[in-house]
């Protein structure tokens, strides 16, 4: 049974009107008792604020066994179904599904598709793998790094989060010695995705230096790793299946953080490169 949407629901014992607290309360509680004494599986549709939060009572989604977002930019041919709760399950996995003119197909590699298309030797551009729940996805960071033609330089990040990326900047000028102040820095994650996890922090700081020196980064290395305040690179979760997925795609390099790569170990097929510091990171893309 699918109902869209909840808010359209009511029942007549309740005086308040469809869409109130009191109704979508009551309503799913009906539903949940029909779901569970016949044993059939309820999809309820709900609208979501501008806040991105489902509207109407929070307890909604406490109530229910899963809580499932569909997310995606209108002008993105692909779309995610995330999943935020899940009581038989990992919650923050997702699916990945092309709009095609039949409706959403399945896309089996969301890897490969994130990636494909992407520049050979631009500078400015490197490879990095995000967990989203337990499934690795590769996705393609961007930076351009230009002068400021004003006396107040710009910073603009697409994707992910704009006051980390500024943080990461200051990172560089501090520990890295780099002189940013006189240029205009743009940071996109590639494909409309929204990424807010710390281990891209190596990959956009790496991007930012690539273009800065206007050199490539070999389009066959993978880059991830969280960066502190004092230019350190730390440890990662899942670190094995982030390599694991970069080896599948052909990919033959890896700089990730030396921590996990000493709880890890060798893996064949791939050189793995770990790293301490941010300044260990820059010299391994420079040889």
């Amino acid at each position: 049974m699918i109902i869209d949407s909840i808010q359209t629901m009511f029942r007549e014992e309740i005086s308040s009107a469809p869409g109130s607290v009191s109704q979508v309360r009551e309503s799913t509680n009906l539903l949940m008792q029909i779901a569970k004494g016949k044993g059939i599986a309820i999809f309820i549709v709900g609208h979501v604020t501008k806040e991105g939060v489902v509207a109407g009572p929070r307890v909604l989604e406490h109530m229910v066994d899963t809580v499932l977002y569909f997310e995606g930019e209108r002008s993105a041919s692909y779309r995610i179904i995330r999943g935020v709760k899940n009581r038989f399950g990992s919650t923050n996995e997702i699916g990945v599904f092309e709009m095609i003119e039949s409706g959403l197909a399945e896309v089996k590699n969301p890897s490969e598709f994130m990636l494909s298309g992407r520049p050979e030797d631009a500078s400015g551009a490197v490879v990095a793998c995000s967990m989203e729940g337990t499934r690795p996805i590769m996705i393609e960071v961007q930076a351009l790094i230009t002068p400021t033609a004003f006396g107040m330089p710009r910073r603009t990040a697409a994707g992910t989060d704009y006051n980390r990326v500024n943080l990461l900047m200051a990172v560089l000028e501090k520990r890295g010695h780099y002189d940013l102040s006189h240029f205009d820095a743009y940071v996109n994650i590639t494909g409309g995705l929204r990424m807010n996890e710390p281990a891209l922090d190596l990959a956009i700081l790496m991007a930012i230096v690539s273009s800065m020196k206007d050199r490539a980064i070999d389009s066959k290395t993978i880059i991830f790793g969280e960066v502190g305040l004092s230019g350190e690179v730390r440890a990662v979760s899942m670190a094995q299946q982030r390599v694991n997925e970069a080896k599948k795609l052909g990919f033959h390099t890896c700089i990730l953080p030396r921590i996990s790569l000493d709880k890890m170990g060798a893996v064949d097929g791939i050189k793995l490169i770990g790293v301490d510091n941010v300044r260990e990171a820059i010299a391994g893309i420079s040889n």
